[in-house]
């Protein structure tokens, strides 16, 4: 089993959701969409590693089918998303935007959304199209999906990546020509769009975009490249491209040539070191540091509440009933009509009353055995009087 697969993927999964409460409070449908694809990709890929670890036996087929479709979708799903940060970014260092009205804002917010999702879950209905069969399961990686190399997969699979990275690289242009020109009253341009960016904010979001841009343009031609370095396959007709559809491919790795198996280890460490570089643009920020300290005060604060406060330990007095009131004064008409018992002095069960009560106005000297007193505590009471107080 290869233990740093899964292991990776969980600690870019858990990376990548660090600047999403910032995110949250920003309304930035871009860098939502980018941490939502991020996390699921991620976690498809941890659980994948774990479930097929050293195995290549079909345990999950739905599960392969709803993840096949999601890994072809975040394909385009992540640039788009790039394409909708700097979109944002173009509008807001627009002045058009600063008299945008709330009809604006929300097309905005609509068109943004169509990009990020709608457009990826037609583009994964697109993939049917050239899905030679169901799916693929790869040793230690898990259910892949599976492409009909030919003219048709790269119009389809390959071109509209790299058409939405293209428009990235316009609309970052866009934004950068609006920042410089304005670059001396632009923070006071953000300040009057209400958007609640600063300008290092506004930067590392620029930054962000064409950094994931360009690596999602590399990756991509690099896959188109290692796809087709053996030709390309005809497209003769659709029933020849899906025969046998329902057919499921295994690949263990002792089968897969040493070549093939180092490209599956490279592109499948894409999707993680892809979470990494986002989180890196947004884990040490002026939100996310304040974000840290407001969860460490809250992890104070509760920690506080729930360990009860240490208090010095006092004796606790405890009162209780005289005897000399309960009992009265001492007479033949008070006392139980009880024998005197003969004890030595030596005696472990023995107990002198003049001693109990030494400062009683009776001073008598009978003996009484331990029985006798039951209602009291032979062991609380203490020579030298009563005075009804037991310290415990």
């Amino acid at each position: 089993m290869q233990v740093g697969l899964p292991i990776s993927a969980f600690i870019a999964a858990a990376l990548v959701l660090i600047p999403l409460p910032s995110q949250w409070r920003a309304k930035n449908i871009g860098t939502l969409s980018m941490i939502a694809w991020l996390f699921v990709s991620n976690i498809i890929y941890a659980i994948n590693s774990v479930i097929w670890a050293g195995t290549v036996l079909n345990v999950a087929p739905v599960w392969c089918d709803v993840v096949t479709k999601l890994q072809i979708g975040a394909n385009l799903a992540l640039p788009a998303s790039c394409l909708c940060v700097c979109m944002q970014l173009a509008r807001i260092a627009s002045v058009s935007h600063a008299r945008s009205t709330r009809t604006d804002k929300l097309r905005g917010a609509l068109i943004d959304i169509t990009i990020c999702w709608f457009v990826p879950m037609i583009y994964m209905a697109l993939h049917y199209i050239v899905q030679g069969h169901r799916f693929d399961i790869v040793e230690d990686f898990g259910c892949r999906p599976t492409i009909y190399v030919s003219i048709a997969a790269i119009c389809i699979i390959w071109v509209p990546p790299m058409v939405v990275a293209l428009l990235t690289m316009g609309y970052a242009g866009v934004a950068l020509k609006h920042f410089f020109r304005r670059r001396i009253t632009f923070a006071k341009h953000l300040r009057d769009s209400k958007t609640g960016l600063s300008t290092s904010q506004y930067l590392r979001l620029m930054s962000m975009a064409v950094i994931e841009m360009f690596w999602g343009l590399v990756i991509t031609s690099l896959n188109l490249w290692f796809f087709c370095r053996d030709g390309l396959q005809p497209w003769i007709s659709w029933e020849n491209v899906h025969v046998g559809f329902s057919q499921i491919w295994y690949y263990p790795t002792v089968l897969i040539p040493p070549t093939t198996l180092a490209w599956l280890y490279a592109m499948w460490c894409v999707v993680p070191i892809s979470a990494v570089m986002f989180s890196v643009f947004f884990s040490f920020g002026q939100d996310a540091m304040k974000d840290y300290r407001n969860s460490l005060q809250w992890f104070r604060t509760s920690m506080v509440l729930c360990i009860p406060s240490r208090t010095n330990h006092h004796p606790t007095v405890v009162e209780l009933p005289s005897f000399n009131r309960l009992r009265g004064p001492i007479n033949d008409s008070t006392l139980p009509p009880i024998s005197p018992v003969a004890k030595s002095p030596n005696s472990a069960s023995y107990i002198s009353f003049s001693e109990m009560t030494s400062n009683s106005e009776d001073g008598g000297s009978l003996v009484y055995s331990r029985a006798d007193l039951s209602p009291y505590s032979y062991n609380g009471y203490r020579t030298g009087g009563m005075d009804g107080r037991l310290i415990v």
